[in-house]
């Protein structure tokens, strides 16, 4: 069977594609050039895909998104926190509106002329910033435009979609690679190396690693 992985460059995401290697024959991934604030992410996955080896497709979806989420718009600034337990709950103003919705909806189309099996997306319901597009409900209802849009069994995998991040580096810790493919990954909203370390997405990721007792390899040394 072939898989499709939806690649950003993340934590997530480098360890769903490392599950795919270990679960599928074939494999590429693709990852989105969205307007975001920066493109760190993207040189990441571009490594990553490359070290993997696995076919790599860089698609521009232009502003399409543009809104005020400090992810898409430079006038917003990304909120800081003290740490991962004065995270707030509910919705983050973080969230792209109909992202995740339409990154799945071009993953479908580039699964089905590449003649894939499955789409992998690193979704979780447990550490997701109260995004909506990250529930599996939504990734259920995904499934089923799917069936009726394309009139083909395309199933949508979500890896992660009941890890915390604890779990989620356990996971990656399992699968042959993922951890060394890791140090290239990049997670922090503000795309700074070293990571802010404030933003809500570099928080969970320490509190991730420093619970399952592992070092980051994000910050080992790259020869």
């Amino acid at each position: 069977m072939k898989a499709l992985t939806v690649l950003s460059g993340g934590q997530d995401s480098t360890t769903c594609l490392y599950w795919a290697l270990a679960n599928f024959d074939e494999n590429i991934a693709i990852t989105f050039d969205y307007g975001q604030k920066h493109n760190r992410e993207i040189e990441c996955a571009k490594k990553i895909a490359q070290d993997a080896g696995v076919g790599h497709e860089v698609i521009e979806v232009g502003n399409i998104l543009q809104g005020t989420s400090p992810l898409v718009n430079k006038d917003y600034d990304v909120e800081q926190y003290k740490d991962a337990e004065s995270l707030p709950g509910g919705l983050e103003k973080t969230f792209v509106p109909s992202r995740n919705m339409l990154f799945l909806t071009i993953a479908s189309n580039r699964a089905y002329v590449n003649g894939c099996d499955v789409v992998i997306t690193g979704v979780s319901e447990e550490d997701y910033g109260g995004y909506p597009d990250c529930r599996e409900e939504f990734i259920k209802g995904m499934e089923n435009v799917y069936v009726e849009g394309l009139e083909k069994d395309i199933k949508i995998l979500t890896p992660l979609i009941h890890l915390d991040k604890k779990q989620t580096v356990e996971m990656a810790i399992g699968l042959p690679g993922c951890m060394e493919a890791m140090q290239y990954s990049h997670t922090c909203y503000n795309g700074e190396f070293p990571p802010c370390g404030k933003c809500h997405a570099c928080l969970l990721r320490e509190k991730g690693f420093e619970l399952a007792g592992v070092p980051d390899p994000m910050f080992a040394e790259v020869n």
